[in-house]
């Protein structure tokens, strides 16, 4: 295809898993429904055991590997395909997870950044040399590195992010000459799957990619289990990365997993820097961020005013119909979900909490909801509450502001807002989290950056199209006299 479409008239979709290339015909069909009204977005052709072994063994014996520059290419051209059918992943995205339009572009263009800092990192080299009469009474010889591809890796995707996260899998790969199996989230595998068509396009070697969905045991877990894999990179939920983990054998494991990321104020903070943070960093994408604002810790001198604030800008959120160019907020993955984190704040009312703002839900859609005087043992602040949820927690000060950020068992990302240095400076030392923005949300990056986290959120192996490339790659050494 080399122009865009307009997917919404070509509903509901009939589609299939691809091994190396091969489009896959099957009885067992996977369904996908748009969350904002439960009607047909599409189909999707499940695998079988014996095709998941045809994938294995197309991508072992692939002997088209790119050169450099060829990898180059092919992830420009893969950046200008998305450009071009910009409208029609934005849509899919929608009809899918049942994000808004603002949503589903940014998720489009931050996929292209993606896809161009993978083309550049193609063509640089990070190798070494290291001259070894350097040592004492060293020989005249020099001792050099070179960075070799992994002869087979597994990608498994979330569903908040069907875009985004299924780009910072393949394109790093795709950099490295590393062979992905993709295992998709069933709730939203058919972005993944234009996806991979559109990598076909742009001249990715079809061995190279396969992008299914099956069933977890005989699919997934076989696919985890197999001894020729020599990584398995999971974005998802904590519990199911530590399943994959006890599972998995010995093999290299990336696991960026789930998070609660504190939002601290302090007394000096901005208060209207702090109300579009908040803001921002809880709805947006319906909340349903790992590194979404899940808890906001705010001095007890201007919670307040902060609140006051926060109320006024969130008030701003328009929730509606995600195909509305006008609405600010869709619904979460699908009504459970949303059911979920609705009892998750009756619970909290029920303990002594507040009810700000919203707080309604109708189907899979949950309004902004702001909370106020939620207990430091609630539910909704221990566990992750993935969904447009707002809690406001009182703190003495930093050091104790500090204190309940750390006594999560998620340890991702967080944000601080103040105007003192020095304040700053000693969160971002004494934050247990992979990352600390200051006077920012939680989960602002770069697609190149490294990110990840520690406890619950992962194993402190980072993502990012630079360090992705380093864990689907090894290190060999070589010398030669010299």
């Amino acid at each position: 295809m080399s122009q865009g479409v307009d997917i919404t008239k070509s509903l509901p979709l009939a589609w299939s898993s691809y091994i190396a290339g091969q489009p896959v015909k099957s009885d067992d069909m996977l369904e996908v429904r748009y969350p904002w009204d439960g009607s047909l977005t599409g189909t999707l052709s499940k695998i079988n055991s014996e095709q998941l072994e045809q994938a294995i063994q197309a991508a072992l014996d692939n002997k088209e590997m790119p050169t450099k520059n060829e990898r180059y290419e092919i992830l420009m051209r893969a950046r200008d395909l998305l450009a071009m059918h910009a409208d029609e992943f934005a849509n899919l995205i929608r009809l899918e997870a049942g994000l808004c339009m603002r949503e589903t572009r940014y998720e489009v263009g931050r996929a292209q950044e993606v896809f161009k800092f993978a083309a550049a990192e193609a063509l640089r080299d990070d190798e070494s040399i290291f001259s070894c009469d350097a040592a004492k009474n060293g020989p005249a010889r020099k001792i050099f590195t070179l960075r070799e591809p992994l002869s087979l890796v597994v990608a498994i995707t979330p569903f908040n992010h069907p875009l985004n996260q299924v780009a910072h899998k393949l394109a790093p790969a795709i950099a490295a000459g590393v062979p992905v199996l993709l295992k998709p989230s069933s709730k939203t595998p058919l972005t993944a799957i234009r996806l991979t068509e559109l990598l076909y396009e742009a001249g990715l070697p079809k061995p190279m990619l396969s992008t299914f969905v099956g069933d977890r045991k005989t699919i997934t877990e076989a696919l985890v289990k197999d001894s020729r894999v020599d990584l398995v990179t999971f974005t998802g939920g904590t519990e199911p990365g530590k399943h994959l983990t006890n599972i998995a054998g010995y093999k290299k494991l990336c696991l960026e997993l789930g998070g609660n990321a504190p939002l601290i104020i302090l007394r000096d903070a901005d208060l209207d820097l702090a109300a579009i943070l908040a803001t921002e960093g809880s709805f947006r994408n319906s909340g349903q961020r790992c590194t979404a604002v899940k808890r906001i810790l705010v001095e007890e001198e201007v919670l307040e005013q902060f609140t006051t604030k926060f109320l006024n800008k969130a008030s701003e959120f328009k929730v509606g119909d995600p195909a509305d160019e006008g609405t600010l907020m869709g619904t979460v993955i699908d009504e459970s979900a949303a059911i979920e984190l609705e009892q998750r704040v009756i619970k909290a009312v029920d303990s002594g909490a507040k009810v700000l703002l919203g707080g309604n839900r109708k189907g899979a859609q949950l309004e902004p909801t702001i909370i106020a005087n939620v207990p430091r043992d609630a539910e909704m602040v221990c566990e992750e509450s993935f969904g447009p949820l707002a809690p406001i927690m009182s703190v003495r000060d930093i050091d104790d502001a500090i204190a309940l950020a750390n006594s999560s068992a998620f340890g991702l990302s967080s944000g601080v807002v103040t105007n003192d240095m020095a304040a700053a400076i000693k969160v971002v030392k004494e934050l247990k989290t992979g990352a600390v923005n200051v006077n920012q949300v939680p989960g602002f990056r770069m697609e190149c950056s490294p990110f990840g986290g520690v406890k619950d959120s992962g194993l402190g192996i980072k993502e990012g199209v630079i360090e992705a490339m380093k864990f689907m790659t090894t290190t060999k050494t070589f010398s030669l006299p010299w």
